[in-house]
């Protein structure tokens, strides 16, 4: 009798983390020859599934490679990955965007910032995997002031910290950040949480006073915690416009604070001058579908009807 499948499903993401091009191409396939042959139900869906990752994996079948430490911007906000080696970067990376990089326990095994988008909440976010930073990085170790160059960029840092793992690199990392005269928006992601106690979690937010929330790369529930946490990150808010003709709804962020006229602009900018005023559902409206005018300031979750945009 088959196991149970959430449970067949977490083993199945277990034996994929890490591996790309034709290693993963090749496991995949192993494990779609072990599924039971099953035409409805929950097995049905995990060999579709399966199916899908060997046609996406075809398309990604490379190792990204960069000729220089810059990192182009791309998507609504920069958010960089930082942390010692194996503090699970890499494999946070690539299941939040399906990029398929080099993995390994050793320092400086992703030798390069590695960039990736990731779809949060419907809108686009670079993720930026950093080398792992060591002590010494303002002395360049591993070309640590380039990297801290570059780290300067981005809008805000995700500490990676292994659960398993004790405090003292987390830390490290911490002072050379500090000397860097580096101070950004953090979060401290306390990752492999499968193999440890919840607990950590709140163990870690008190002894680096930071806000810390655990995810496991086998666990879609903490995966979501952690998309909140980045766009929390991003400090940014998400209003939806509905296009006329369009039943779909388009997300886009905006700085905190935006108004009628600015959702308008990411439009057109010819929309933003002759907009007088939009209809808008949620939370900065009084009642569904209210007329607001241009300057009427936008909350995070709002609709803006731009079919009514005049």
């Amino acid at each position: 009798m088959p196991i149970p499948h959430r449970i067949q499903m977490q083993i199945i993401k277990r034996r994929l983390v890490g591996k790309d091009g034709g290693e993963r191409i090749k496991e995949l396939r192993a494990i779609l020859e072990e599924l039971p042959d099953y035409r409805n139900g929950p097995y049905a869906d995990i060999r579709k599934w399966v199916n899908a990752q060997i046609a996406e994996s075809r398309v990604r079948k490379k190792v990204v490679h960069r000729d220089s430490l810059a990192v182009h911007r791309d998507g609504v906000a920069q958010i960089a990955l930082v942390g010692p080696p194996n503090a699970g970067k890499s494999s946070l990376l690539q299941v939040l965007s399906s990029i398929q990089i080099k993995t390994g326990d050793y320092a400086f095994t992703t030798t390069r910032p590695v960039p990736s988008i990731a779809l949060i909440r419907g809108v686009r976010v670079q993720l930026v995997e950093f080398p792992g930073l060591l002590r010494g990085a303002n002395e360049d170790r591993g070309g640590g002031r380039a990297l801290l160059g570059v780290l300067r960029g981005a809008d805000a840092i995700v500490l990676c910290h292994d659960a398993t793992a004790p405090l003292e690199e987390l830390r490290a990392i911490r002072a050379e950040l500090a000397a860097a005269g580096i101070e950004k928006r953090m979060v401290v992601a306390v990752t492999k949480l499968d193999e440890s106690d919840e607990s950590i979690v709140g163990a870690v937010a008190r002894a680096t006073g930071l806000p810390a929330v655990g995810v496991s790369v086998l666990d879609d529930a903490s995966l979501d915690r952690f998309r909140r946490a980045v766009w929390e990150l991003t400090g940014l808010i998400r209003v939806f416009l509905r296009r006329p003709g369009f039943a779909d709804l388009e997300a886009q962020a905006l700085d905190p604070g935006a108004t009628v006229v600015d959702a308008a602009r990411t439009v057109h900018h010819e929309l933003a001058e002759s907009c007088s005023g939009a209809r808008i559902t949620g939370p900065s409206a009084k009642f569904d579908g209210q007329r607001v005018g241009r300057e009427h300031v936008l909350a995070d979750g709002d609709v803006v009807e731009s079919g009514e945009v005049q």
